[in-house]
């Protein structure tokens, strides 16, 4: 009995070494091929391990669109009254400014060279580049790409109250974090990756940090208080959302004057052998599109009634960063899905760009981005005055 014993022992023993053996080559090979087939391991335990809700994407949806960069433009019908003139002309020189600090911040020709000579002998796979701003539903401009068991009421939830005020306060009131704070991006804008090329880094410059920062600046520097929390929540995807839940609850706790919640995140869109970026142009420098994400209250979601406020922030956003960049934003995405928006009525997940898309441009997006939300939530910080 007792060498029967020994010989199961000895058998279980190997077995655990195998499937040891075997995560170790998966989690190398995913390294070594490239985005692919990592991006393929990371949404099977996504989909798996996510607090709540689905996949939010279909296959393909985004890349049918021709590639194209759109010029910013202001619609004739939409110019301002003379009053109005000279605001939005100094609002468009401080945006250009800031577009000629990302041109010199911008990777050098030799830093490329480098770059490629890192590379030499590895294969090199094409990025498209597109712009997408169609959605399947519209209202006043804005543009829906609705997935959820829900049809929405766009005019009714644009011109809704929302479900928060801004005051003026040394207090925190916005929160920026990201649930999966490694997801990163291409260094150079050379239409093409490497084999090698995997979009996941814990150098908070290269990673969606760096955006963040961004958003979290332009609030700062305007004065309404912002958190910009760069917590590691990924460091495997199983429980990242759980992990950032914790984050957020522990921060709501500390100061409950928070009423906005931003989770950072960028997109991945393409195969093993090509790879697609949301782009668009303004001021003469090429940046990332942007998606916002608001989440419904589909069947079997917990603590999930006040879904509808986030979808009203959502869309007025939307429509107002729409105002000043026409295509600055791919469709706002609606789906059967939480990820952590339930904690407050001031909660998004944006995504900005895509893994190939560039730092730089990126940022320039998160500058952008942190500006609106600024001019927004100012003018609600007014409104609330003088209510």
């Amino acid at each position: 009995m007792r060498g029967y014993r020994e010989i199961l022992k000895a058998a279980g023993a190997a077995t655990v070494a195998l499937i040891l053996v075997v995560c170790a080559v998966a989690c190398t090979v995913s390294r070594i091929c490239g985005s692919g087939l990592c991006s393929g391991l990371e949404l099977l335990a996504a989909n798996s391990t996510m607090t709540s809700g689905s996949r939010y994407l279909e296959p393909g949806y985004l890349t049918k669109s021709p590639a194209k960069v759109h010029e910013n433009s202001i619609p004739a019908e939409e110019s301002s009254a003379p009053e109005e003139d000279k605001e939005k002309k100094a609002e468009e020189t401080t945006s250009a400014k800031h577009a000629a600090e990302f041109i010199s911040l911008a990777p050098d020709e030799k830093a490329r060279e480098k770059y490629d000579r890192e590379h030499e002998g590895e294969q090199q796979y094409p990025v498209e580049e597109f712009t997408i701003t169609q959605g399947d539903i519209a209202c006043e401009g804005v543009q829906v790409k609705n997935s959820s068991s829900f049809e929405p009421d766009l005019k009714k939830e644009l011109e809704a109250r929302l479900g928060f005020t801004i005051q003026k306060t040394d207090k925190p009131q916005v929160l920026i974090y990201h649930t999966h704070t490694h997801e990163s991006f291409l260094e150079f804008d050379t239409g093409y990756y490497y084999e090698s090329f995997y979009p996941r880094s814990d150098d908070p410059t290269k990673n969606v940090c760096a955006v963040g920062k961004e958003i979290a600046d332009r609030l700062n520097e305007a004065g309404i208080v912002t958190i910009h929390d760069t917590t590691i929540h990924d460091n495997t995807y199983s429980g990242a959302y759980d992990r950032s839940f914790n984050t957020i609850s522990s921060y709501l706790e500390k100061y409950p004057s928070i009423k906005v919640v931003l989770d950072i995140h960028r997109d991945g869109l393409g195969t093993d052998t090509s790879r697609s970026k949301p782009v668009f142009s303004v001021d003469g420098r090429k940046a990332a599109q942007i998606m916002i994400l608001a989440g419904y209250n589909y069947e079997g979601a917990d603590y999930f009634e006040d879904w509808e406020y986030n979808l009203r922030f959502a869309l007025q956003l939307q429509k107002k960063i729409l105002s000043r960049y026409p295509d600055m934003l791919r469709p706002l995405y609606l789906g059967d899905f939480m990820y952590n928006m339930n904690v407050n009525t001031g909660s998004l997940l944006i995504e900005i760009g895509a893994d190939s898309n560039t730092v730089e441009e990126v940022r320039y997006s998160g500058w952008l981005l942190g500006e609106m939300l600024r001019e927004m939530l100012t003018e609600l910080s007014d409104t609330t005055k003088k209510s």
